[in-house]
């Protein structure tokens, strides 16, 4: 988290910095979309591959301000240097500005002290609302992203609630005895369908992506429409699906799976 000391230029007004996220295509807030060019279309930008930095701060007023950067190395640092408990001055130039969007796409729990608490400013743009995170209690896509975000996260105490008895041998849970059981797995079956098609036909460039995990495993993330994935190349998967409000899928290795999460890992985009 950045100090509220920090401040950078925005609408010729201090924007004094809360913390910021990367907009590329292997790491973007995926509340904004399923894949890089859509989460670049939530905010009017153009999805450059070099990608954007978010920097999210309040102004003098008090007021929430997303500034768009494209000094992406400047954000990454100072994202690395608070992951590690570190101060750092995120002060972009200027010239590196790309656009000074009101509210803030992501919920942020800290405010600039000594200003009036956050706020939506006004604006004389009466075409576009300022930014919000999702309603919380609510479910559709983005919250059904957000929740595999946390699954990311938290992946050993997800796993560790899943017994790989539980699993049939085509991979998926035991055959369901109830009609509301089988349409989670129907819908199971679908992602799989869909997550196998990307291998052949590659997908929105960050729909599909690769992080590290531990020891030689990837984890992997993968988004489609009305669903997302969360696995990790050396075991199980997660599947969460917009028609199945905060359920959680689980996905057992199966002979199908290793093979699915190998190819969907070689086409992914990894952090660089």
């Amino acid at each position: 988290m950045a100090g509220t000391d920090d401040a950078v230029a925005a609408d010729d007004d201090a924007l004094y910095v809360l913390t910021a996220v990367l907009l590329t295509p292997a790491k973007f807030p995926s509340v904004l979309g399923d894949d890089y060019p859509e989460a670049c279309a939530a905010l009017d930008l153009a999805p450059l591959a070099a990608g954007y930095g978010l920097v999210l701060g309040q102004d003098g007023e008090g007021a929430r301000w997303t500034v768009v950067v494209d000094d992406v190395s400047l954000v990454a640092v100072a994202i690395a240097s608070w992951d590690c408990g570190m101060e750092y001055d995120l002060s972009p130039d200027e010239r590196t500005v790309v656009a000074a969007l009101p509210g803030w796409p992501l919920a942020v729990a800290v405010a600039a002290p000594g200003v009036p608490a956050p706020h939506d400013p006004e604006t004389d743009d009466a075409s576009r609302s300022p930014l919000a995170p999702p309603e919380a209690g609510a479910w559709g896509p983005a919250q059904r992203r957000l929740g595999a975000d946390e699954i990311a996260l938290q992946w050993a105490a997800w796993r560790a609630q899943i017994d790989d008895d539980d699993f049939a041998t085509d991979g998926t849970q035991e055959a369901p005895s109830t009609a509301a059981g089988a349409a989670p797995l129907t819908g199971v079956r679908r992602v799989l369908a869909e997550a196998h098609a990307y291998v052949d036909t590659p997908p929105p460039l960050g729909r599909v992506r690769s992080a590290f995990a531990s020891g030689d495993a990837r984890t992997l993330r993968a988004d489609g429409p009305g669903w997302s994935l969360v696995a990790r190349t050396d075991d199980i998967a997660f599947v969460l699906l917009d028609e199945e409000p905060g359920e959680v899928l689980p996905v057992g290795r199966g002979p199908e799976l290793p093979a699915l999460l190998d190819a969907l890992d070689k086409m992914a985009v990894r952090p660089s």
